[in-house]
């Protein structure tokens, strides 16, 4: 049983943290040095006694401490309750923390920890299927059966039973719970034995290890979660085996010394806010009849000799006029407060190749600022728009649809 030593460190984006504080030590620093290794990480680089994060935020698990990456706006902020609520909300809202309606109800998050979050949401999804009873499936099994049932293999029979005479050697169809699913459920399940600090969870989740003790082991790749299938029985499992791969595929044993193990679940910020964007857009707009769409691919240059680019804007919103509207989202603060002349020179080729007739550089913001400018070309315009989506320490999005709304 793990020990109940826990450790939550809060920094922001691109924030630095060295060895010595805030319990940060120099074996937490060594564990992931290793991990960051020859091939690195994007969420973090290394510095003189320490590591610095980049744009990633989430959490990183090391050993006892669990190391919260928030996101901010504003240099100076420094409340990272606010910051940790609204990356929690913006997760869900983008569909990477989802909670099932039949789920919700029964979450209770005590935890400030957003690794807890997770851990308990599987747990629940977990307990559910328990609830309805795990599913069953047909499978092929080989073995050694003292009644002939199925195919015998007569090779194998008469060099495994020449004496005994009461076993048959044989290939049948079988139908009970031992399938890839399950197999990845207990496989999940026994990690959070491993690195679960929570009291709270531990009970529960020894109790869901006895509903699975006869499941045997798999090794688990991006390969297996690729060929995953589901069907009208095994739909309800799907909530529960994305946050199993998320850990699963995440989490990196330390062979050393079997203490600091790194878990790290970390989310590029600039996706996470194209992806917020996109589906509060879709969402809203949907029923007013807008098309809202995103990361459309389109080629548009080539050479003689077969070589390729294309171009992809992050959303293209179009209203039920058919006038288009280009949205390229910045998760960051502007220099000087102006549009970069790359940036304006990006949306002038998305104007050009998708013919639309504006284009929005969104950034986050704590109140509405826009700046309206035209291309001197084509009259084509692009906005420069601070959307307000942050309130107190929640996420609203009436702004964002205000900012977006043409006609």
């Amino acid at each position: 049983m793990p020990p109940y030593k826990k450790l939550n460190i809060s920094v922001f984006e691109h924030e630095s943290l060295r060895a010595g504080e805030r319990g940060f030590t120099v074996s937490h620093l060594e564990t992931l040095q290793r991990y960051f290794g020859e091939k690195g990480t994007p969420s973090f680089t290394l510095i003189h006694n320490g590591i610095k994060f980049t744009e990633y935020v989430g959490v990183l698990k090391v050993g006892d401490i669990s190391i919260e990456v928030l996101p901010k706006i504003d240099r100076s902020e420094t409340d990272t309750e606010k910051w940790q609520n609204i990356l929690i909300n913006m997760l869900r809202q983008a569909g990477l923390m989802k909670v099932r309606t039949s789920s919700s109800t029964s979450l209770k998050i005590k935890s400030n920890s957003i690794l807890d979050i997770y851990f308990e949401l599987f747990v629940t999804e977990c307990e559910q299927l328990l609830h309805q009873g795990l599913v069953k499936k047909y499978r092929k099994k080989e073995g050694n059966l003292f009644s002939l049932k199925g195919a015998l293999q007569f090779n194998k029979h008469i060099s495994q039973n020449l004496t005994h005479q009461e076993r048959f050697y044989t290939r049948h169809t079988t139908y009970d719970r031992e399938h890839p699913l399950n197999q990845i459920l207990f496989k999940t399940i026994l990690l959070l034995q491993t690195i679960n600090n929570s009291p709270a969870l531990t009970s529960r989740i020894n109790g869901l290890l006895l509903n699975f003790s006869n499941i045997p082991d798999i090794k688990v790749s991006e390969a297996l979660f690729q060929r995953l299938s589901f069907d009208r029985k095994t739909e309800p499992y799907r909530n529960a085996i994305k946050i199993a791969r998320l850990l699963l595929l995440n989490y990196h044993p330390d062979v050393t010394s079997g203490q600091n193990h790194v878990l790290a679940l970390m989310f590029d910020m600039n996706h996470l806010w194209e992806t917020w964007v996109l589906k509060v857009l879709h969402k809203e707009l949907y029923y007013k009849g807008y098309s809202v769409e995103g990361q459309i691919k389109e080629r548009f240059w080539e050479s003689h000799e077969q070589h390729k680019k294309y171009i992809k804007p992050d959303i293209i919103i179009t209203n039920p006029k058919g006038k288009k509207c280009i949205i390229d989202t910045k998760w960051k603060t502007p220099s000087l407060g102006k549009p970069s002349d790359e940036d304006l020179r990006q949306i002038f080729a998305y104007l050009l190749h998708f013919k639309a007739d504006n284009g929005i550089l969104l950034y986050p913001g704590e109140r509405e600022i826009r700046i309206r400018g035209s291309y001197i070309i084509n009259g084509g315009s692009c906005e420069m728009v601070y959307v307000p989506v942050i309130k107190d320490d929640n996420l609203v999005y009436s702004g964002l649809i205000d900012s977006i709304l043409f006609t």
